[in-house]
């Protein structure tokens, strides 16, 4: 069999324009040349210390340079990063380490108390970039059907599944953003969202295919998002509803300057208000539609189209495709609703050891989004329920059947149902509708703790409604669109 290979991204970047700034951190700037020099010199350390290629490895980092740094070293030697995510509880952690069967953990200082936890062997930052370095074995080519990353997403069932990403699919992505936003000489890119997302990780590898600076911030600030994109020179920033809106507020009578030509939006539809003060301010607003086994954005709506196709998430990347498949498996029509269905060389390939996942979600290389929607005429597509009950929270995806398999885990819950109340600040927030067992008095503030020990923080209902019964259907499916009615009908109690 023959596959497709390429030479090493950071190797190949390196030697095409070594003194090229790679990356802006605080005070610290990269070039290349500097990048790859230092992840050759951590390869040889990860190398010293046992670490293999074709391992699967745990990363659990915050955005820093060392992260960086310590991502393109795995890839150097040809290690599988599982990037974990930083919110998570311990418990989550925990489980995904073992899912992943990962042979190391690589672990932010802060975060060492997880360490007693954690039962694979665990590398702090400190210790890794303290070990002997060896020669490292440096991988010259790379096959684009190897994996480069797993990234875990909340099953609507179930637990987390970790998705695979190729070097292919990380390719691709690149390549159809690039030849749907355009790409110039002088682009950089503004990066303040998690690199354990997809959306974040996804621009450090446009940023060594394209040969393009990333300014790097710890987390989102909107005045320093602002002083960057005026002095860095960013002209594209990554960003989901909630950050959009910090930023047109702190502008206040202000604009951007002209030089920024993208804000990227992920994260769900952003409402008419917000799109209207956009085009006021000038700031030029890309919606988009995308999720973790795309490899970012997958479908991208251009600016010029986001009031005429308010709502709409856009269409596919030149790469791409998509297509609305009804429940008796026919295409459907322009305006019909259906199963969001896509297709292209960004696409996953699959789950981590879950072939029984690819046969449910993949049929002749389709992947069943589980979304839903519908094309327009003129092939623009509109989401109408992200994964039907997925809550969309500041840009996070919740899925309501997580928290409430926590819920039920809990001796004094009967039944519990959680559901995505609209949020001024969030655009949604999670909400939980409790049924007690009899006789318990379980409480709001009992079941918040509860629910803080095992979920990650973002996570944790915000509201907590007890209510006798819970609306289910005949087969006793529980009908979480119904949840929010419950509050309306005086049928909870606070």
């Amino acid at each position: 069999m023959q596959y497709e290979t390429m030479p090493n991204f950071l190797k190949k970047r390196a030697f095409l324009t070594p003194e090229r700034t790679a990356v802006y951190f605080n005070d610290t700037t990269l070039s290349f040349k500097e990048l790859y020099e230092k992840s050759y010199q951590t390869a040889g350390e990860l190398q010293g210390l046992g670490v293999k290629k074709d391992q699967y490895i745990g990363v659990l980092l915050k955005n820093h340079l060392d992260t960086i740094v310590i991502l393109f070293a795995l890839q150097l030697i040809g290690v599988k990063a599982v990037i974990l995510n930083n919110r998570l509880s311990k418990k989550e952690v925990v489980w995904q380490l073992n899912d992943s069967r990962a042979a190391a953990l690589i672990l932010e200082n802060d975060f060492y108390e997880i360490k007693q936890d954690v039962e694979v062997p665990v590398i702090t930052k400190d210790e890794l970039f303290a070990a002997t370095s060896e020669t490292p074995e440096i991988q010259e080519e790379i096959n684009l059907d190897d994996v480069c990353t797993v990234m875990y997403t909340s099953g609507t069932t179930g637990n987390p599944k970790g998705v695979l990403h190729t070097y292919g699919n990380h390719w691709w992505s690149a390549v159809g953003s690039a030849l749907n936003l355009g790409y110039t000489d002088s682009d950089r890119w503004l990066c303040s969202l998690p690199l354990f997302h997809i959306s974040g990780y996804s621009i450090l590898m446009k940023s060594v295919i394209y040969g393009m600076p990333i300014i790097l911030h710890e987390s989102f600030d909107a005045d320093r998002a602002i002083h960057d994109i005026k002095h860095k020179h960013v002209t594209i920033m990554s960003v989901v509803g909630t950050m959009l809106f910090r930023i047109v507020e702190t502008l206040k009578g202000s604009k951007l300057p002209t030089h920024f030509r993208c804000a990227l939006l992920g994260g769900g539809p952003a409402p008419l208000p917000l799109l209207e003060a956009c085009k006021a301010k000038e700031v030029p607003v890309f919606q988009s539609y995308g999720m973790t086994e795309t490899a970012s954005q997958i479908v991208t709506l251009a600016p010029e189209y986001s009031i005429t196709k308010l709502g709409s998430a856009g269409k596919p990347l030149f790469p791409s495709q998509i297509r609305i498949i009804l429940e008796n498996g026919v295409m459907a029509s322009p305006g019909e609703a259906g199963e969001i269905v896509v297709k292209g060389p960004n696409v996953t390939s699959g789950y981590l050891y879950r072939p029984d996942a690819v046969q449910g979600n993949f049929n002749d290389g389709w992947f069943y989004t589980g979304d839903i929607g519908y094309l327009d005429e003129e092939g623009f597509l509109y989401v109408l329920d992200r994964r039907s009950d997925l809550v969309i929270s500041g840009g996070e995806n919740i899925y309501p059947a997580e928290i409430e398999s926590v819920l039920l885990s809990h001796p004094d819950v009967a039944d519990a149902g959680v559901t995505g109340i609209a949020d001024e600040t969030w655009g949604q927030v999670p909400t939980a509708f409790i049924v007690r067992q009899k006789n318990a008095q379980v409480t709001k503030d009992e079941l918040k703790r509860f629910c803080l020990e095992n979920l990650a923080k973002y996570k944790v209902p915000k509201s907590f409604f007890f209510t006798e019964k819970l609306p289910r259907n005949a087969s006793k499916k529980l009908l979480r669109r119904k949840l929010s009615e419950l509050i309306h009908e005086d049928r909870i109690h606070r």
